[in-house]
């Protein structure tokens, strides 16, 4: 199915399915422990070996020697694996560096070797009596000092590293208010429930992975690229994922050793990252350093912005696109956007938790409240002022396709109680905590893929849906059902949706939240190709035909489902293939983020009392699993915004809290309260479905919202990230009157 034009009425917008608020289809499954993960498929590999990663002990240089005779000698060993030994591998293209090193290593914890054992606690054992011999090279590990030699990165998705529209230095010099600030935000570990583990095993040249892994069509692809083997001969099966943020995008280190282990040693190998090794041996955000300029007249409308981001990666990495967002969200006539990649010898950067967005709006949304301050100006009223519906790059003749983003901030504010709010810094108390109140701006793009699925009827009139989506914990299962329900008129539980296997047909996949809204118009495509054939069958013009109660109505006609489908069945396969609406109109998702906090007079602990939004992204498929992924979400900016780093040592490379005892990630007791609102939304230049991804954008201008609050609160205005304690009491808490 093509879409190319706005999509007009449609079996969807019944809304007798879709937009309702349904239980996830799989959550019985995953509380009761029967939905199996990637390690635990002992149904298909009953006689899996468990293989150790040993890590690199240096970020940068060459192995002298590998001595692996203890290793080799000790209890349980079967195997192990090197790059002597592993043969000539490739290296994706999503890959920055090598996911087996040797003998040149390119970062600290990279995999150098995967001991084999029949059992983990042998393999773990076995893994510590290999010896490496290293010679160590000088790195580069500190991205304030590499700055200045950062260069201009290619585009990156299709996007430019640089854009530049009329005069910004004109403009800029002869604002009234002028706003120029530099803001910095460290590495961030992803932190999943489940690590990145899989299941290998080999049917003579056949190999099957059992795997967590977000996007099965491309790690096929670069899988059979690193093994040089034919794509065909892969399969990939990832049914159940236990959270992946970006880190299980591409192919990872446990898939190519678990693939390389069970092919040395003629059995099903498992391998898991231990959780310690996860932050330095697989991806992370890249720290940034941003410059913000706002040039704006009395009023506050914005004449001049530029946003300059530096960030750093491996030789061939890319850059944290930090600017997107700064390109489309507020009007300006004088523009600037520009990305430096400065080249880091630290592990691998990559997606994370809506890249780009997520870190640009910590800095982007923090410099507007300082220019309406610097107006006088309510932060909402500002942000209304500087609405534009159009693409301020490209102008009017790109408009939004839908942007509800000031119906976003008058309803959040509303239901927030902001009018409570005193302006003035250090003016609210409560007991011995300063109290104040942020807000921000919420955006995130929305990005289209094309999307494929099958689906079949049986005798019983049930519907199975097949497609290679996954689901990483954010509701795809049950939204995949809800829209073949939905199309073919029967109930949720009449369908049953099989998702992850690479023989499935190719989808969308999960990420970029682009993953529900094309997705599910990839079974919306297959579901009407199943409709033109059961009215086929029926006999009954389409145009005509009703899809109601698990029957094909026609007038006062109507045959089942199951009589259409006969004994055999029927199944039909199709794809959504997005045209150009996307180049034509500008797509994106709209929020506004409110936060109260408190901080201890004398402490300085910040305590967050609430947070709550009001977001715009389309229809809305599944309003229940949508809040609690921008619930989730927003917990994400309030840990990036207090409590979450890296913390680099500069001198050795790599990162030095990488275990769960020492990353903080945000509790429930951290945020006790938050509340949703969905503005009500559709978009027909989006999809068939009139959706829009939702998943990243609540995690996008949250940590802004914090960051402001805790300024209304004491006076502080802090730009390095996280806002820790130690910052604020050396910037100087406000002084208790007598």
């Amino acid at each position: 199915m093509k879409f190319d034009t706005p999509a007009g009425p449609n079996p969807i917008d019944r809304g007798r399915v879709v937009g309702i608020p349904h239980d996830r289809i799989d959550g019985a499954a995953k509380v009761t422990g029967t939905a199996p993960y990637a390690y635990e498929r002992h149904d298909a590999a009953p006689n899996a070996a468990y293989g150790w990663i040993v890590g690199s002990a240096i970020a940068k240089g060459q192995i002298r020697s590998m001595d692996l005779r203890a290793a080799e000698a000790a209890p349980g060993v079967l195997g192990i694996v090197t790059h002597a030994n592993a043969g000539t591998l490739g290296k994706g293209q999503f890959n920055t560096a090598h996911l087996l090193g040797g003998p040149a290593i390119q970062h600290y914890e990279q995999a150098l070797a995967l001991v084999i054992a029949d059992t983990l606690e042998n393999a773990r054992d076995a893994a510590k009596l290999v010896r490496i011999d290293y010679a160590p090279e000088q790195g580069r590990f500190d991205l304030k000092a590499e700055r200045l030699h950062g260069t201009m990165p290619p585009a990156s998705f299709g996007s430019p590293a640089d854009t530049k529209v009329g005069d910004f230095d004109g403009a800029f010099a002869k604002a009234a208010v002028k706003i120029d600030q530099s803001y910095s935000t460290p590495d961030h570990s992803h932190a999943m429930m489940e690590p990145h583990a899989t299941t290998a095993a080999w049917n003579g040249d056949k190999l099957t992975l059992w795997t967590a892994n977000q996007m099965i069509a491309w790690s096929v692809g670069e899988m059979a690229k690193t093994l040089g083997i034919p794509k065909e001969n892969i399969r990939l099966v990832a049914p159940y994922i236990g959270g992946g943020f970006g880190a299980k995008l591409f192919l990872r280190a446990d898939a190519l050793l678990a693939a390389l282990g069970a092919k040395q040693i003629g059995r099903p190998v498992k391998v898991a990252i231990a959780r310690p090794q996860i932050p330095n041996n697989t991806t992370h955000r890249p720290a940034t350093i941003q410059r913000i300029r706002l040039g704006a007249g009395k009023d506050g409308v914005i004449d001049a912005i530029a946003h300059e981001v530096w960030s750093g990666d491996l030789p061939g990495g890319g850059p944290e696109t930090a600017a997107q967002q700064t390109r489309l969200l507020y009007r300006g006539a004088n523009r600037i956007t520009a990305h430096r990649l400065a080249v880091l010898d630290l592990p691998e950067g990559n997606a994370m938790r809506a890249p780009g967005e997520a870190v640009g709006m910590l800095a982007l949304e923090v410099a507007m409240d300082e220019l309406a301050e610097a107006c006088g100006l309510d932060p909402v009223e500002l942000r209304i002022r500087n609405d534009v519906q159009y693409d301020p790059e490209a102008g009017p003749q790109r408009p939004f396709s839908s942007r509800k983003l000031v119906e976003c901030l008058r309803a959040g504010s509303e239901r927030f109680g902001w009018g409570k709010r005193n302006p003035r810094p250090g003016q609210m108390r409560d007991g011995r905590w300063w109290v104040g109140m942020g807000m921000a701006a919420a955006f995130r793009n929305n990005i289209t893929t094309d999307s494929g699925a099958r689906i079949g009827i049986d005798g019983q009139g049930r519907v199975t849906v097949e497609t290679d989506m996954t689901d990483i914990g954010t509701g795809t299962y049950t939204i995949m059902a809800q829209t073949a329900a939905e199309v073919l008129g029967v109930e949720v539980d009449a369908v049953t949706v099989r998702l992850g296997d690479s023989r499935f047909p190719a989808s969308a996949g999960s990420g970029g939240q682009w993953g529900a809204n094309s997705s599910t118009a990839g079974v919306y495509a297959a579901a009407m190709a199943m409709r033109a054939k059961l009215t086929e069958k029926a006999g009954y013009p389409i145009a005509a035909a009703r899809f109601e109660d698990g029957l094909v109505k026609m007038g006062n006609q109507s045959q089942t489902l199951g009589a259409l489908a006969g004994r055999d069945g029927l199944w039909v396969e199709d794809r959504i293939e997005f045209g150009d609406l996307a180049k034509r109109y500008a797509q994106a998702t709209f929020g506004a983020h409110f936060c109260e906090v408190g901080v201890d007079i004398d402490t300085a602990e910040v305590r967050i009392r609430r947070m709550g939004g009001a977001f715009a992204a389309g229809r809305i498929l599944n309003p229940k699993s949508a809040r609690n992924q921008v619930i989730g979400a927003m917990t994400m900016g309030a840990g990036a915004a207090l409590m979450e780093a890296l913390d680099v040592d500069t001198r050795f490379g790599f990162f030095v809290n990488h275990d769960m005892a020492e990353y903080l990630v945000p509790v429930h007791a951290d945020i006790p309260e938050q509340d949703v609102l969905f503005i009500e939304e559709l978009d027909d230049k989006s999809s068939p479905m009139k959706a829009k991804g939702v998943g990243e954008l609540g995690i996008c201008g949250a940590g802004a919202a914090v960051a402001n609050a805790v300024y209304n609160a004491t006076g502080i205005r802090l730009r390095d990230y996280p806002l820790t304690i130690d910052k604020l009491l050396h910037a100087g808490m406000p002084v208790v009157a007598a």
